[in-house]
């Protein structure tokens, strides 16, 4: 049986792969080649330190999972709005259930920082980590 951690990491995976036109990954390695729609890939990222309430004892988690997302494009402009169109379709995907399913308490992204990336005798990439902030509560520690 999976636990909460991992179920709420496969929710938010699965609520990546509605994103249209992306490749979505899961820890995996930056392949060769950037897809055409542009590629995502989700690392599972902190769970932090939780705050505790006794009686119940309950664990209340502020996981940082990190949402790499990846561009290329022949001009600066279409890498921009490659991006912008991906990072506006990741958070349309997200907006569409902040719970997961009931699994979160609440899933809130960040603001990406883009960068340009520069290949030599390729396609210039434009990435970013968006970081998400999955709010869950269990029972143990390591559940």
């Amino acid at each position: 049986m999976a636990t909460t951690r991992e179920n709420v990491l496969q929710a938010l995976h699965a609520t990546l792969q509605t994103v249209p036109a992306a490749t979505v990954l899961r820890s995996e390695v930056l392949p060769e080649r950037v897809p055409a729609g542009g590629l995502v890939i989700l690392r599972d990222g902190e769970p932090g330190e939780p705050e505790v309430t006794m009686s119940p004892l309950q664990y209340h988690w502020r996981h940082r999972a990190e949402v790499e997302v990846i561009v290329q494009g022949k001009t600066p402009d279409a890498r921009d709005a490659a991006f912008d169109a991906l990072a506006a379709a990741i958070g349309t995907a997200l907006a569409a259930d902040r719970t997961l399913g009931g699994l979160c308490d609440w899933v809130e992204p960040e603001a990406p920082q883009p960068v340009d990336l520069p290949l030599e005798g390729a396609q210039a990439l434009k990435a970013a980590v968006i970081a998400v902030t999955l709010h869950y509560v269990t029972a143990d520690p390591l559940a």
